[in-house]
């Protein structure tokens, strides 16, 4: 039996292909974005789940709340390990301090690696926390003396190549050309997911032999760093509210009076293990593979699902709108004795095959679209994690689930006809059918115009953030950083004067990262007002006399830094009124204490944008490289072009390129960036949402209009003779097109009417995050509208045309 109605199914699919072609393409459209988001949503979701106990891990992070802002820090003071240790009751507490040596030597090869990655000192406790596999060396007393260290199996293959993992224990490595250190073991890389991509563990006390001596035997509680790291495993009897607690009361039991006065507070937080992966306020440990993001997952989860539901509504449209036609085929298997359920299972099958159809397309299609989301899919998601037990029974539920939505409604209502009306040929198509197909597609359209409107709105806002005027020069200018191994000004000197001798180039300046850059280096000031004392936050941007002018810094007060060493500052207006001074003029000759020193303020420019256009202005202040020669800031180099033209920068850069490679020739580290070209990196998650909201809208358009074009070759077809009676009568082409259309682009218009204030409260929801936005056009609105009808006049116009024109003879001949 099941085969006779999988047999029937297939005859009936094949009948009417037209609209089962349209089925199976909105099936597939759904199925395969759900399939691809699914997948990343999985990939993302099981990240460092395979510890033991993960749910039990914590890092705990520092919260910074001021009157200003909030700030946040995934490292905590030193101070603040050994009191846990004392005052909490936790199973495992461990604490790791994050430091890239500038150089790893292996004697015995004669190898060296310059700036290694992913190193940190810890104890034997961070291999309780974390489940590392011991591939050589002894795991019971780990790290627990100076000069040890564990390396990974991948980084052990760098320091010693075809060398087996036990035959490497007990050799030694020269770390900053003073620290022998002696490995002692060999663990495992993670096979699985994972934000833990350390690959070399030192031994905790080894730190007193370091730079960092000072800073471990005097803890302050005032000094956090993002460096310093503290992980804790509660017992399975902890309970999470009190620890908190406990940490918070640390917090003020520790609190600086003086910045407590000013409203500054600092507060210890428990970072579940599940949230490093997706939290952007404490940041993962390697930031070349981007963090992943709970709002953009849940973005495209919606968008899955709007696409798959555009898919199930067009299957109940048609199959609803084509009851009529079955009507006989129903009366007839009723008369041959038929039960409700049967018939029920019968149409329920067919709408299994056409999705099952759709899968096998939608598995297809899969490959292929996670190459076209490649800015939305994480590095190491592929195609195989399809055959993954969890994601199968995944596809298995969700179609099932779809075959549901979209067959039960159609197969109760062809199972409902009653016999005796549908051999007499008394079947009329009832008022509730008709009105919940008008409901669902005035919902289908509605969708679509959403993500017009949005679309229209996001681009707009997407283009704003780039054009707008930043507050200084970012055209045809790059900066070069020289190597992290280089301490010498000299060498920077030489090269920018090698610089300052190409054609090309208009201006070379030294300093730190351009006026705009992810980089932050603040500090807090103090401005005694008579007997009011004024305090704020200050950012610094390092550069020398030729900085605000390569940049092209508008001074609006006073002058810039007169050299690159005295210690003066050059405030931005933000500055200037946060310390209460009316005008430019009247803070110039002012001094401030920063650092238990008095600086004075030479001048004061105008504001820029430090950020992206999501963040407000914060002070700031442009000032020299005080502190040479213990330490510089000045480590880049900026240069402005005399012309834009591309052949003249490509020549310019060969240049710019030779001359590094004659000053450090001994070093590969050589990285051009644009100032245009960094400025469109703050906007990459917004370019994202722009690029899913493009393809959403595409599709919902699709699958819609798809949608629209099955219920107008329906409709048609059903009128076909009052098309021929109208034609005979003298119904000119427009008419007849006008009278077939109207219905349709009534729903459509309905659609715009409920759609317009959806999109307005999202996009004014996603609006606030930004401190700069541009407005929210009423064109937009009337643009998208418009769209939308011309998109649904062009499909209905298509039929109902081909229709209006057809010979009425041929459609009145059989009355």
């Amino acid at each position: 039996m099941i085969k006779n109605y999988f047999k029937i199914a297939w005859r009936n699919i094949m009948k009417h292909k037209v609209f089962s072609l349209i089925n199976v393409i909105g099936l597939t459209i759904g199925l395969s974005a759900s399939f691809v988001i699914g997948l990343m949503i999985y990939y993302d979701a099981t990240f460092d789940t395979f510890h033991n106990d993960s749910d039990r891990i914590y890092r705990v992070v520092t919260d910074f709340n001021s009157p200003e802002e909030k700030d946040y820090n995934p490292g905590i003071t030193l101070a603040l390990e050994d009191a846990i240790k004392d005052n909490l009751n936790l199973e495992v507490v461990s604490g790791f301090y994050i430091e890239r040596p500038s150089k790893v030597e292996n004697k015995e090869l004669a190898s060296e690696f310059k700036w290694p990655n992913f190193v940190i000192y810890t104890d034997a406790n961070y291999f309780k926390i974390f489940n590392y596999k011991f591939l050589a060396g002894d795991d019971t007393n780990v790290l627990s003396n100076p000069n040890n260290v564990i390396l990974t199996e991948k980084r052990a293959a760098d320091y010693f190549p075809n060398t087996a993992p036990d035959d490497i224990i007990g050799k030694t490595l020269v770390y900053n050309d003073s620290l022998n250190i002696t490995v002692t073991g060999i663990v495992e890389n993670f096979i699985e997911r994972t934000d833990f991509v350390f690959e070399e563990f030192i031994s905790h006390p080894t730190l007193f032999q370091t730079r960092l001596r000072d800073q471990f035997l005097n803890k302050q509680w005032d000094n956090t760093n993002s460096n310093s790291q503290l992980f804790v495993k509660l017992k399975a009897s902890s309970n999470l509210a009190t620890v908190q607690n406990r940490l918070t009361d640390l917090a003020k039991e520790h609190e600086d009076e003086e910045a407590k006065e000013y409203g500054y507070e600092q507060i210890f937080t428990l970072q579940p293990l599940a949230d490093i992966h997706f939290n952007e306020d404490y940041g993962i440990y390697d930031w070349s593979k981007g963090q992943a993001s709970k709002t953009l997952l849940t973005n495209l989860a919606l968008v899955a699902l709007f696409l798959l539901v555009l898919g199930c509504i067009n299957f109940i449209n048609l199959n609803t709108a084509q009851a009529s036609q079955r009507a006989k085929e129903i009366g007839i298997r009723k008369t041959l004795g038929s039960s409700r359920k049967q018939l029920i299972g019968q149409f329920m099958g067919e709408t299994f095959l056409l999705v099952f159809v759709s899968a096998l397309l939608s598995l297809a299609l899969s490959k292929w679209l996670i190459n076209v989301f490649s800015d939305f899919v994480p590095e190491g998601l592929s195609f195989e994690l399809f055959k993954t037990p969890l994601i199968l029974i995944g596809i298995v539920v969700l179609l099932l689930i779809v075959t549901f939505l979209s067959g039960f409604y159609p197969a109760l209502v062809l199972s409902k006809f009653n016999t005796v009306s549908v051999l007499k040929n008394h079947l009329a198509v009832g008022d509730k059918k008709v009105k919940l197909r008008k409901f669902l597609t005035v919902f289908q359209f509605t969708i679509a115009q959403v993500f017009i409107i949005a679309t229209l709105l996001v681009g707009k806002q997407i283009n704003y953030l780039l054009n707008k005027d930043m507050g200084f020069k970012t055209e045809a200018i790059v900066s070069i950083r020289s190597p992290r191994s280089e301490s010498e000004l000299s060498k920077k000197e030489l090269y920018a004067e090698k610089l300052r001798a190409i054609s090309q180039i208009k201006k070379v300046s030294i300093g730190g990262a351009a006026p705009a850059s992810f980089s932050t280096n603040s500090t807090e000031i103090t401005y005694m007002d008579g007997e009011n004392e004024v305090k704020s936050e200050l950012q610094f941007i390092f550069g020398d006399t030729n900085y605000s002018k390569l940049f092209e810094l508008e001074i609006l007060a006073g002058r810039s830094i007169r050299n690159d060493t005295i210690k003066e500052l050059v405030i931005n207006e933000t500055c200037r009124n946060r310390l209460g001074f009316i005008t430019p003029e009247d803070a110039i000759g002012k001094t401030v204490e920063l650092n238990e020193e008095d600086v004075a303020i030479v001048g004061v420019m105008a504001d820029f944008h430090q950020r992206s256009l999501k963040s407000e202005i914060k002070p700031m202040a442009l000032r020299g490289d005080w502190y040479r020669p213990r330490w510089s800031q000045f480590q880049t180099v900026h240069i402005a072009f005399q012309n834009k033209s591309p052949n003249g920068l490509k020549g310019a850069l060969s240049e710019i390129k030779n001359a590094y490679k004659s000053v450090y020739s001994e070093i590969d580290d050589y990285e051009v960036k644009f100032m245009d070209e960094s400025i469109q990196k703050f906007y990459n998650k917004e370019r994202k949402v722009s690029k899913l909201l493009n393809w959403a809208t595409g599709l919902s358009i699709l699958i819609s209009c798809l949608g629209l074009l099955g219920l107008v070759i329906y409709t048609t077809n059903r009128r076909i003779k009052e098309i021929g009676v109208r034609k005979v009568l003298g119904a000119s082409l427009i008419q007849i097109n006008t009278l077939l259309c109207k219905e349709f682009l009534i729903l459509v218009a309905i659609a715009f009417i409920v759609a317009a204030p959806i999109a307005y409260y999202g996009i004014n929801n996603w609006l606030q995050d930004f401190s700069y936005k541009a407005s929210i056009s009423f064109w937009v609105f009337i643009a998208s509208g418009c769209a939308m009808i011309f998109f649904a006049l062009l499909v209905i116009s298509v039929r109902t045309l081909q229709a209006a024109n057809a010979n009425p003879v041929n459609s009145l001949r059989s009355e």
